[in-house]
């Protein structure tokens, strides 16, 4: 029986468990050990090691249902293990609700090891959630990638985890005025810090980063080039990337700028105020957006002529052509493609490293300005209707509503389990309760006597959403629920991680240390509780791309010493 169960492979994992009374004993009793060791009011509400199934070994029965996930051997710190592999696009594991997954307002822990690749080609999505989005209540648990918001990554591979009841309560904070912003053009979250790349009016005026500091503070980074803008930024290599743009104030119905200089060029961050020029793109004027695809950073032109370029390191930048000639704009990584928004048609491209692809044109817009990646689906904003759509196919785009009376869609990102989205011309935000229904939350300019006021960038910090504006060149931030993000990429390869709600605060760990922590907060107030199954691999970001091993879920709130227990008994 043994020699039948090993020449089926790794789908016989689950049988030869079940086979061998002794190895299930001795999985059982060394259960039994870690859990004890974690001290008392610390027990299990569930546990799938995921090794070759989705049974829960707790003994509580939550039991999951497989959805295309598959179990292979793997070698987890010199031990060889039989984990989940999640493809990114459809897999995911359904663990129906039962009383004994009721979160209610009780503290509880959350223990997994993950393992991404490193070049991607996609987004790595959701560990585990157990929400309701139409209540929003509920807890979230994810690696984050807001992309083409509009112009740059906001957040890469930035671990969140998130509680909300549904609460009324939304908290709007003005951060600031990064120097002499006129147009915050992009939010950037790198090594922990936010950075704000600015536009400006003045003559004599260069486009800035900035580094926030709290309160209304910003550290100034540096002019990295005489143009109007720094238009977009990028994380790359565990280094700060910048590209700077000659941008058309008139575009945005203000004076146009009297700075004469070109832009078109990329720099790297070098600490303090320099920056290093890693290279100039051929006949371009303005940057729009920035992406890394497959280990690459690439560069959009913003105006004619179209182009798109791959950075090959030193100062060498290799065209890519572009579809048909026309100008694509916002970057975006999703289900193994590099996709494009445009400015010459209302229409949205799919590159895949070598030739374009037309994915069809969005109703009777003329534009489309951004994107967003929310429950596995990937939404585009667009001029002039101001409507989302989702991608359901190559030239087959579904309406999912208009945001208010607005014009253009500019700025999305998904935050603590919902998908926001900004506007022009009255720079309002709106939150996405679906499946067509948009609801404002806010608005973030009020500058009078002007034709267009735009929430035109955003990014995920610090636990809150943080909003870029034109004209008045400030930046907001909003909390919803409670949610703490680390804002360091995570590496790739096997990592632990770990989510704690406790008493007063949301605490997050990886590989045993403790890497964010949320401000104070009653945890009492929240409930959590909703008639949702227990999500493992999906959620309110994307499908899970990558390995997933040995999940374990806590009633009560571990402490730094049993999260690294956990770690050091894998």
């Amino acid at each position: 029986m043994a020699k039948i169960i090993d020449q089926m492979g790794d789908s016989g994992a689950m049988m030869r468990n079940l086979w061998n009374p002794a190895r299930g004993i001795l999985n059982a009793i060394l259960l039994l050990a870690v859990t004890s060791s974690l001290g008392a009011g610390k027990e299990f509400m569930a546990h799938f090691p995921l090794d070759g199934n989705a049974q829960d070994v707790s003994g509580n029965g939550n039991h999951g249902v497989v959805h295309g996930v598959r179990f292979v051997k793997d070698t987890i710190r010199g031990k060889t293990r039989v984990v989940g592999v999640f493809d990114g696009l459809d897999d995911w594991i359904e663990v129906p609700h039962r009383d004994v997954l009721r979160f209610g307002k009780a503290d509880f822990s959350i223990s997994v090891w993950l393992h991404t690749e490193s070049p991607l080609d996609d987004i790595v999505g959701d560990l585990v959630s157990k929400y309701d989005a139409a209540a929003r209540r509920g807890f979230v648990f994810n690696v984050k990638h807001n992309v083409g918001v509009p112009t740059s990554p906001a957040n890469d591979r930035h671990l969140q985890f998130g509680v909300d009841d549904g609460s009324p309560n939304l908290k709007w904070t003005d951060c600031g005025r990064p120097g002499k912003a006129v147009l915050v053009y992009t939010l950037t979250v790198h090594g922990g810090h936010l950075y704000a790349g600015t536009c400006v009016a003045g003559k004599d005026d260069a486009g800035r980063v900035f580094r926030y500091a709290g309160g209304t503070r910003w550290i100034d980074c540096g002019a990295p080039d005489r143009c109007n803008a720094v238009s977009a930024l990028a994380s790359y290599q565990g280094q700060l990337y910048a590209a700077v743009s000659k941008y058309r104030l008139r575009g945005s119905a203000l004076a146009e700028s009297e700075n004469p200089h070109r832009g078109g060029r990329v720099y790297r961050y070098d600490g303090a105020r320099k920056w290093v020029l890693v290279g100039t793109l051929p006949n371009v004027e303005a940057i729009n957006g920035l992406v890394v695809f497959r280990g690459k950073l690439h560069a959009s032109s913003m105006y004619a002529p179209a182009g798109l370029f791959r950075y090959e390191g030193g100062n060498t930048w290799n065209a890519c052509g572009s579809p048909e000639g026309k100008r694509v704009e916002a970057l975006c990584v999703y289900n193994g493609h590099l996709f494009a928004t445009g400015y010459d048609e209302g229409a949205v491209y799919r590159y895949d490293g070598r030739r374009w692809t037309h994915c069809g044109r969005l109703g009777d817009n003329t534009q489309t300005y951004s994107f967003a990646v929310y429950e596995g689906g990937l939404y585009v904003g667009t001029w002039r209707s101001g409507r989302a759509y989702r991608y359901d196919g190559d030239h087959r785009w579904i309406d999912v509503g208009r945001l208010g009376n607005e014009l253009e869609l500019m700025g999305m990102s998904v935050y603590n389990g919902k998908l926001y989205g900004g506007t022009l011309p009255l720079a309002e935000v709106y939150r996405f309760d679906g499946p067509h229904s948009w609801r404002k939350v806010g608005r973030v300019d009020h500058t009078p006597n002007v034709r267009y006021r735009r929430a035109w960038s955003m990014a995920v910090f610090q636990g809150k959403l943080f909003v870029g504006t034109l004209p008045s060149g400030h930046v907001w931030s909003l909390e919803s629920g409670k949610s703490v993000t680390h804002d360091r990429s995570l590496p790739a390869g096997w990592i632990h991680v770990a989510a704690v709600r406790s008493s007063d605060r949301l605490r997050l760990y990886v590989n045993g240390r403790t890497v964010a922590t949320s401000s104070v907060f009653n945890s009492a107030s929240y409930d959590l509780t909703n008639a949702q199954p227990l999500r493992i691999g999906f959620g309110s970001h994307d499908f899970f791309h990558g390995r997933m091993s040995d999940l374990r879920i806590y009633r009560g709130a571990l402490n730094a010493g049993d999260i690294e227990e956990l770690m050091r008994h894998r």
